[in-house]
């Protein structure tokens, strides 16, 4: 079975009030990217991952007359994608909904949210201190998790969490003193989504349910320079440690690398320097139950994978896309 994550960027442009595909010549809100174009190059991605089951982070719009279930499921029939039904979870106010496409022949997903005291449903409020002033901070995710529990044909049954958490970009800024204090608030707050995140994780580990946790997590080791004064990167939060530890060999490899080459899956145009910058932030992490079962990763980047590379449609496709490459994990479920 084939399971992937994929951030497309602006994929909720591509669609009408209708939830249907523009697919015509205008601009996307890609760069100098068309609607059709975008389109078309999704097809070819999508149809070259031909996956059990893709979590779809950026997903379409869901609001009073667009529907993310409905735009997904129309743009799997466009392309006859086997992953044809879709199904999300808490819907928000960002255009950047998350919801899983799969394949019904292969599994069933249902939304199953939890709540708990100190990890609540993750479309409400979470009360805690982030820092020393003893005063509790309202926290909320602006794109709530999406939680399902997923069965496979062959009867595992697991827990699948799709996370897209919030950027420590410091938008908005205008001086240098509001970069500061934005990033570190920004950075605040997605520490503190990761904490939640790893309790719900936490609660389903105690019930010995497998766990899958798959997205967006903005973030990784030795990202930016205020990793230091936090002491952990949301990532390696979110993995934990010891005996309840998730496992991904990205993660891993980055972690165990602060100098040298690390694994990325993602490619952004930095315009004031020229350049792009490339990061590790799409992450398929799993509990041992998952893990043991010949589990494989992938990161499907054009210019890092040679498969990717050598297929020119396809690595013409990953770059028209999104400004995020698709990771999977095959694994016998």
């Amino acid at each position: 079975m084939r399971i992937a994550t994929y951030n497309v960027e602006w994929f909720a442009s591509l669609f009408d009030s209708d939830n249907q595909l523009y697919d015509d010549g205008e601009w996307s809100s890609r760069y100098q990217v068309t609607r059709a174009q975008q389109t078309a190059a999704l097809g070819v991605v999508f149809a070259a991952l031909d996956a059990d089951a893709v979590m779809v982070i950026e997903a379409p719009n869901h609001g009073r007359r667009q529907s993310t279930v409905a735009a997904l499921e129309h743009f799997a029939a466009r392309f006859s994608l086997r992953a044809r039904e879709a199904v999300m979870g808490f819907s928000n106010e960002t255009e950047q909904e998350i919801a899983l496409l799969y394949d019904p022949d292969k599994l069933t997903a249902r939304h199953a949210p939890l709540a708990a005291a100190d990890a609540p449903r993750f479309d409400r409020t979470l009360r805690i201190d982030l820092d020393v002033d003893a005063t509790e901070d309202a926290v909320v995710f602006s794109k709530p998790p999406l939680e399902l529990e997923v069965t496979t044909k062959a009867g595992f049954v697991f827990q699948m969490i799709g996370a897209h958490l919030k950027s420590k970009a410091p938008h908005g800024a205008k001086s240098a003193a509001d970069v500061l204090r934005i990033a570190i608030a920004n950075r605040r707050k997605q520490l503190a989504q990761a904490i939640w995140l790893r309790r719900r994780i936490d609660m389903h580990l105690a019930a010995d349910r497998p766990v899958m946790v798959m997205g967006d997590l903005n973030d990784g080791p030795g990202l930016d320079e205020f990793e230091s004064l936090f002491g952990r990167s949301s990532v390696e939060i979110i993995l934990g440690q010891g005996a309840a530890a998730l496992f991904d060999p990205h993660a891993k490899q980055a972690l165990s690398r602060r100098l040298g080459a690390s694994p990325t899956s993602a490619r952004f145009w930095i315009a004031p320097e020229e350049r792009f910058l490339q990061a590790l932030l799409d992450y398929i992490m799993v509990t041992p139950q998952i893990q043991a079962r010949d589990a494989r990763w992938r990161i499907w980047h054009p210019m890092d994978d040679p498969a990717c590379w050598q297929n020119v449609a396809l690595r013409d496709a990953l770059l028209a896309a999104s400004d995020h490459f698709p990771v999977t994990l095959d694994v016998d479920l």
